[in-house]
């Protein structure tokens, strides 16, 4: 008996036709036996993945005004090597290659382009920013390649059904929102609400949020929308303008730079609302710090992930892992930089998904198993948070904790609370 591999890669059997019918009976049973076993298993491979490689794209904005993410793709290059230096996923290394977008939507495009046909990636992972996902989404998903666990909390990043190669990663913007308004309801129910959010799909995904989740009293409470564009220097006349309104309570959906902009300002104007800040910006490193702690004092936003600077965490097992993280694997990342965490906890999420994938690495089967995490946990997440998704859930994380920011740190406060939105 000789073997011969074909050109699809699969084994096959040559038998002299001389061969007794009791030889081949036991050759059948042979090769059933090691089919069962696994033995005769195909590797199944699109574009970009080999026996030794899995191509990864990246788009992040390393330049321009939200640059303080740019963190986030560097956390994840050097996870991944650090993943590489351990030999890899199932046998094979990641290459990952990340392009700056200037967290420009042409620019975006441009660079979806380039990895998708020019670098020829298995997919597109973790890009950030709601313009810039926007900006490819249809692209993407018409060329059938993954834009997996998306770097933006936008609600409609949950649509299986329309977009079925596209899906998020952290807690939707309008189920945070809708966390606020249960807050603002059973605190303040007579809160006169001021908003301040950035011009595009992000800002409003906030806005709507928060009007849900007030109801029918959102018309009497919100006294003042003011919106600004990612282009202005400087969003200190913005806020003079909210102040004027009267409001006590000021809602700040910003990027890093703009939130630690109001921060300052409303401290230095002397206006004292009860301050809610949108998760993507409540970074102690990029934001909190550089705005100056004494200026950030009781605000309120909500969190996911645990914070190094919360000494709760001092002894736990994930944390001391992380921490050794960035100090054997990444000793330039800010462990006080919330997006170095978030960039360590989704680049955990996606070897666990590419461990479920095997040796089957097609785009499809990519996107089943991102579809089939079962309460997952990266031991960044708080206690009590899960990732699951399901072929009609794209939502991986649905809960998030209150915190209050007291000294120079974020203090939780109440339960975990999920705020489930479909897309």
């Amino acid at each position: 008996m000789t073997h011969a591999i074909n050109v699809n890669g699969t084994r096959e059997t040559v038998m002299p036709v001389t061969m007794n019918r009791i030889a081949i009976v036991s050759a059948a049973f042979a090769v059933l036996a090691a089919s069962s076993s696994g033995a005769l298993a195909q590797k199944k491979y699109d574009t970009g993945a080999t026996d030794t490689e899995i191509k990864i794209g990246n788009i992040m904005p390393y330049s321009g005004p939200a640059s303080a993410y740019g963190v986030i793709g560097k956390t994840e290059a050097a996870y991944f090597k650090k993943i590489n230096d351990a030999g890899g996923i199932n046998g094979r290394k990641i290459n990952f290659i990340s392009y700056d977008d200037g967290y420009s939507p042409p620019k975006t495009v441009e660079q979806a382009r380039k990895l998708v046909e020019s670098d020829e990636v298995l997919f597109v992972f973790n890009s950030l920013g709601t313009p810039p996902n926007s900006a490819i989404q249809k692209y993407m998903n018409s060329k059938k390649v993954p834009q997996l666990f998306v770097a933006t909390g936008a609600t409609k990043w949950n649509d299986p059904k329309d977009f079925p190669w596209t899906m998020g990663w952290q807690p939707n913007y309008q189920s945070e929102s809708r966390i606020y308004a249960k807050y603002l309801l059973k605190e303040k129910p007579n809160a006169k609400i001021a908003i301040l959010f950035q011009n595009d799909d992000y800002g409003k995904d906030y806005v709507k949020g928060l009007k849900d989740g007030l109801g029918a009293k959102a018309a009497s409470m919100i006294v003042a929308e003011e919106s600004f564009e990612t282009t202005e220097p400087t969003i200190d006349n913005h806020i003079v303008k909210l102040k004027s309104t009267d409001a006590d309570v000021f809602f700040n959906v910003s990027t890093p730079k703009f939130a630690a902009q109001a921060i300052k300002k409303i401290a230095e104007i002397g206006w004292k609302p009860l301050h809610l800040l949108n998760n993507v910006s409540n970074s102690i490193g990029s934001v909190m710090q550089p705005a100056g702690y004494e200026n950030g004092q009781g605000i309120i936003s909500a969190a996911y992930l645990k914070d190094v600077a919360d000494p709760q965490w001092a002894s736990d097992a994930g944390m001391k892992e992380f921490l050794t993280f960035l100090e054997k694997d990444f000793p330039e990342g800010n462990k006080l930089d919330g997006s170095v965490m978030v960039g360590y906890g989704v680049a955990q999420t996606l070897v666990q998904v590419l461990k479920q994938c095997g040796d089957n690495l097609t785009r499809e089967n990519v996107m089943k198993e991102a579809a089939n995490l079962k309460n997952f946990r990266t031991e960044v997440l708080l206690p009590g948070v899960m990732i699951n998704t399901s072929p009609t859930d794209f939502a991986p994380i649905s809960q998030l904790q209150l915190e209050r920011f007291k000294g120079e740190r974020w203090e939780l406060f109440g339960d975990v609370i999920s705020g489930d939105v479909g897309g």
